[in-house]
């Protein structure tokens, strides 16, 4: 298991982790596809998930999720998120108890190209310390 802090973008699908979901935006609709947005968190991180299809109706706030074979990537509108993707698969394994942070957020990191290898990624820089698309309450 991996935790969030440890992420970065890749174009395979190799993330195992898990994490508490602390907030879900609206589903929208794209052509025949449902996604939904979500922040969700470990001890170490939080990011922005993807959740595809009957996964939007079936994960609440305060579900701790068990995340196989993810994938960290740009979706289509250009945000990056951690997704399932075809081949990976969530599973609820629990629910309100664990430990978590909001920041540093995942998503709301610019990365790079390293430059000693050309398959992976490094951080550039914050964009934000928080989600911009969930704000921290007052």
């Amino acid at each position: 298991m991996v935790c969030l802090k440890d992420i970065a973008p890749a174009a395979e699908n190799n993330i195992n982790t898990q994490f508490i979901v602390l907030d879900k935006g609206r589903t929208i609709l794209e052509g025949r596809n449902k996604t939904c947005l979500a922040l969700v968190a470990d001890e170490t991180a939080s990011v922005h998930f993807q959740f595809w299809g009957d996964e939007c109706d079936g994960f609440e706030p305060g579900d701790i999720i068990r995340l196989a074979n993810g994938i960290f990537s740009y979706s289509r509108n250009t945000n990056l998120v951690l997704r399932a993707g075809r081949r990976g698969a969530i599973e609820k394994v629990g629910e309100f108890a664990m430990v978590f942070v909001e920041t540093p957020n995942m998503s709301e990191i610019t990365w790079i190209p390293d430059t000693n290898r050309s398959n992976k990624y490094v951080q550039d820089s914050v964009i934000s310390s928080h989600s911009r698309i969930f704000p921290p309450l007052p």
